[in-house]
Formats: C-alpha cells, sequence, structure tokens
C-alpha cells in the first residue's frame, strides 16, 4: 500500500536500529500505551514478536526508505476494547520529528481502505488517551465519529489506568 509520500510494509529485522531511534523517545510511545524503548535488541524483539503479523505495517516515508511509524489493526480477541467478530481495531503511532504534517493521516486512509475493501470488516474501532487530543484528530480526520464511550486498556503496557475515548467507523453501504 501506497502513496505519493509513503509506504505501508512489513517490519524488517533490519529496522531495528531505526525503530529504536524513534521508539525510544520518552513522548511517542506512552502517548500510545507503550513504554519507550530501552535498546536496540529491544527493538529487534519487539519487530520479532509484535510486529511479525500480517496486520500490522511500518510506515516507510518514501524520501528516506526510513520506517518512522507503526499502522495495524487487531481483530476480535486481540482489541483492547470490545468489538465485533466482524470488526478491528485500529492503531498507530508515528516518530515525532514527524508530527502535524498529515502522514499518520495519510497513512490511517489507506489501511481503512484495505480494511473495509480487502478484508471486508463492517466496522473499524479505535481508542485515545484524551491527554493526546492529536490522535483523535487523526480519527476525526478519517471520518471517525466519537461513540461517547470511555473505556480501560488492560492489555497496555502503559496506561492501563488511564480512560481512552472509543470512536467508530462504519463501512460505507451503497
Amino acid at each position: 500500500m501506497e502513496t505519493e509520500r509513503i509506504i505501508l510494509r512489513p517490519w524488517r529485522e533490519s529496522d531495528a536500529e531505526t525503530l529504536y531511534k524513534y521508539a525510544s523517545d520518552p513522548e511517542v510511545g506512552p502517548r500510545a500505551g507503550w513504554p519507550p524503548h530501552k535498546s536496540v535488541e529491544e527493538s529487534l524483539e519487539i519487530i520479532r514478536t509484535l510486529f511479525n503479523s500480517d496486520h500490522m505495517w511500518a510506515i516507510e516515508l518514501k524520501k528516506t526508505s526510513e520506517p518512522i511509524g507503526c499502522m495495524g489493526y487487531f481483530i476480535y480477541g486481540e482489541s483492547n476494547i470490545s468489538i465485533g467478530e466482524n470488526d478491528a481495531e485500529v492503531g498507530y503511532w508515528i516518530a515525532r520529528p514527524y508530527w502535524n504534517q498529515g502522514i499518520c493521516t495519510e497513512a490511517l486512509r489507506m489501511l481503512i481502505d484495505f480494511c473495509f475493501n480487502e478484508k471486508n470488516f463492517n466496522t473499524l474501532w479505535a481508542d485515545y488517551f484524551p491527554d493526546n487530543p492529536a490522535s483523535g484528530k487523526v480519527m476525526e480526520k478519517c471520518s471517525f465519529h466519537d461513540t461517547g464511550r470511555v473505556n480501560r486498556c488492560s492489555n497496555l503496557q502503559l496506561g492501563a489506568d488511564k480512560p481512552v475515548r472509543i470512536m467508530r467507523l462504519d463501512k460505507p453501504r451503497f
């Protein structure tokens, strides 16, 4: 999946140093519910385990060929929130030097298209910490709407005790 600026592609073990460079930033992980990475080895292990799936991609900036974030989805049974069997929860993060450039919105639009048109999910869900409103704005730009529901995500490594706002996007019906 790609646009003029970015490619969504599988993570590679060779991405470990770059992942560490961005995921060790204390401003990035905690906004998404995970602690900053402590070493290149930890980043490599995350690539080998968490990112090694058919529904998790590196956001690669074409200009540099560098992974600058992550985009993916979780199916029923993997999600942090209660979703239907034909639904998915989307999640993402982007490195701080690339905040406020529309890259995350661009990547999320590609993922939405893939989830609805290739995977045939009925509804996409997302959540964000209220103290990270930029993440909610990305969701709103991609037509997610606030359900009014608040949840706690017990699976998160960081922030399991903090509330998240639940967003929803239904598959367009024509």
